[in-house]
């Protein structure tokens, strides 16, 4: 710690903060607008502007490391004078006329810090030039009118989400914000995060969804969690007279950081399909509104039966989950087959945790994954990756199918299908051979004979793993749903986690290994047993607790024969439309409970919309059968329940 005195007054800080960081823990606010808290300091702006005593000119507070009784003033008549030279020649660079701005009216940082200076006008005489509106983007657009220089946009979208697409061509007032190499924002290698709208500090990148339906003083803000998938990001969802307007990243988040992919963000925005507002029964073939009371009751009557099968989606509550399996004997989730599964059984198996969380990914040098696209799925994961790789850390692919994640590796390895197994093993003794002759030369031909008919990838291209793996300090592996695929999924596992030990990645108690499981709840659902296969052969109904997933079309196809099918759920759906009852449920954003993520963090989802007039919960439909049914459920054994199996990684994490 040191002493600090900041506007005559002392304070004790953390040694090797800025001084900007400093005056705000100390409760005094220093204007910005280039700074961000969750980026590295920049310096463009100037607003941030102090006097050290001892320093002959001005300095940037957000770059200057603060020293052991320093001595700040951050509001004299030359600071302010200062600020105000600043903004004055910000507004006349371009077009910053405030009232035909999307974002005027306290959502612009730029016409907020004006405000704060007292400047109602500006004294020098505009000269911008107009400039293109480039609206090619399907969720976002870019206004080079509004822009302000800041770089926040670029230097989010390569320090938090590592994809690097924003930059700066020419110079000066001519500067220009590009996509890669200047091509429309909708044709470039954008991800779609949303990250660049979410720091832009004025209204050069609006969110296309929610322009002009409201400011932040005309809307409610809603902390909750994305269901996207077992990440468990947290999110802001801001409303307005229960409409949604739009999805934010929570950057006290613990898992996340405020960072969140395109499925948090924009597409829960986009037309789901037509919901269902009002229970229906199958009546001369058709299916016909009826009461919520005459459709629990058919539901329960046919459930009752002996010879009955129900299956749950991974995105209900923990409390939802764990009523579904107290009534029904036989039961299972639409992961059933997932990855998920194949990690519990081999956590029966081993009686311990053997999996960790990302928190490790943040400090490695090596990272490899193994049948995990984190392009399309568990994205977040991925930015966690790709914004290290500039930092010197080595990213290894294995997979069967085409990966996303893949163009950003060092190695990338193209196996056969159903060559996991062969492919791990013979990496891990080629491991062992390095670490038997101290990194001498390996004949990886010697070793694995045959590898190349095996597995598609010569031996020479797994020494190179090997190699990498070998020498780490800090190695990562990241194991996801295309291990799943594989007759022998389990034995791939258990390769894996003995690939783990042998290169250092598991080591006793401390563990590297993370599974990125398959929905939100998918460790919930593997935990009360809800991952046994599931067969719709001999069954005389089957219920299906959807809520607002999607069904996939071999689940659709396997209930085409069944004699009697029910599903709540909040859409219209193939399977809704073939079923014989239908029970109208929340929504992601109307869902209340409790979600155990990936990395055993149970966490809670709050309610940002309030339900239409007819629909239930997940959890108070799951009830009404159930009461219907006479089966009795202690709703509060939820949570116990949730540590009765071993898990594969410690349920429960802070």
């Amino acid at each position: 710690m040191v002493n600090i005195t900041i506007d005559g007054k002392q304070f004790e800080v953390p040694e090797g903060i800025t001084v900007l960081k400093a005056a705000k823990l100390s409760g005094i606010e220093i204007p910005t607008l280039c700074d961000h808290p969750q980026l590295s300091p920049y310096g463009g702006c100037r607003m941030c502007l102090v006097e050290v005593e001892g320093m002959r000119t001005m300095q940037t507070s957000c770059t200057l490391p603060v020293s052991n009784n320093m001595v700040v003033h951050t509001n004299t008549a030359p600071i302010n004078e200062a600020r105000k030279f600043v903004l004055t020649m910000i507004f006349s660079e371009r077009n910053h006329f405030c009232p035909f701005c999307v974002v005027s009216g306290g959502d612009c940082e730029l016409q907020n810090a004006a405000y704060a200076e007292g400047m109602t006008y500006w004294p020098i005489q505009p000269n911008f030039k107009p400039y293109e509106v480039d609206a090619s983007h399907p969720y976002f657009i870019l206004d080079q009118n509004r822009c302000i220089l800041c770089r926040r946009c670029v230097r989010a979208c390569g320090e938090l989400v590592g994809n690097f697409t924003l930059g700066f061509e020419e110079r000066g007032a001519e500067s220009r914000l590009v996509a890669d190499l200047g091509v429309p924002m909708g044709e470039s290698t954008c991800v779609s995060c949303g990250t660049c709208i979410q720091v832009c500090p004025t209204g050069a990148l609006i969110d296309r969804n929610s322009a002009y339906r409201g400011l932040e003083t005309q809307v409610e803000h809603h902390e909750t969690i994305c269901l996207g998938c077992s990440i468990g990001c947290g999110v802001d969802v801001l409303t307005r007279d229960n409409n949604l307007v739009r999805i934010e990243g929570n950057w006290e988040a613990p898992i996340n950081k405020g960072i969140i992919c395109k499925v948090g963000r924009f597409m829960p925005l986009e037309e789901q399909g037509e919901r269902i507002k009002t229970p229906l029964i199958r009546r001369n073939g058709a299916l016909q509104p009826a009461s919520w009371d005459e459709a629990v009751k058919a539901v329960a009557e046919k459930m009752k039966s002996g010879n009955a099968a129900a299956l749950a989606s991974t995105r209900l509550s923990a409390e939802a989950l764990y009523q579904f399996k107290e009534m029904f004997h036989n039961a299972t989730s639409l992961e059933e087959n997932g990855i998920t599964a194949v990690s519990a059984k081999l956590a029966d198996e081993t009686k311990g945790a053997f999996e960790s969380d990302l928190s490790a990914v943040q400090t490695a040098d090596v990272v490899l994954t193994v049948g995990a696209d984190l392009v399309n799925n568990h994205e977040v994961a991925g930015f966690f990756i790709k914004r290290n790789l500039p930092n010197g850390v080595k990213l290894v692919t294995i997979d069967a199918e085409a990966n996303g994640i893949s163009f950003f590796a060092d190695t990338a390895l193209s196996i056969k299908p159903g060559a996991f197994l062969e492919t791990i093993n013979g990496v891990a003794s080629l491991v062992r051979d390095l670490k038997k002759t101290q990194d001498a030369e390996v004949d990886a031909e010697k070793t694995l004979p045959g590898f190349e008919s095996k597995t598609g990838i010569s031996a020479k291209s797994a020494l190179a793993v090997a190699n990498l793996l070998q020498s780490a300090k800090r190695p990562v592996i990241i194991y996801g749903e295309g291990l799943a695929a594989n007759a022998d999924a389990l034995a791939v596992l258990k390769a894996l986690v003995d690939l783990g030990h042998v290169c250092g990645v598991v080591n006793g108690e401390k563990s590297n290994l993370v599974c990125l499981k398959g929905g939100a709840n998918s460790l919930a659902a593997a935990q009360y047993g809800l991952d046994k296969p599931f067969t719709a052969d001999g069954q005389q109904a089957v219920f299906v607790a959807l809520g607002d997933d999607t069904p996939r079309q071999a689940l659709v196809q396997q209930l085409e024969k069944a004699p009697f099918v029910a599903v709540q759920a909040s859409y219209v759906s193939q399977l809704t439309t073939r079923a014989d009852v239908v029970l109208p449920v929340e929504t992601w954003s109307e869902t209340e409970g409790s979600y155990l993520n990936f990395s055993g963090n149970l966490q809670k989802a709050s309610r940002s919309q309030q339900m239409p007039e007819n629909v239930k919960s997940n959890l108070d439909t799951l009830k009404a059968i159930a009461d219907k049914m006479g089966v009795k459920v202690d709703a509060g054994k939820w949570e116990k329940e949730l540590v009765k199996r071993t898990a594969p990684v410690t349920v429960g994490n802070a």
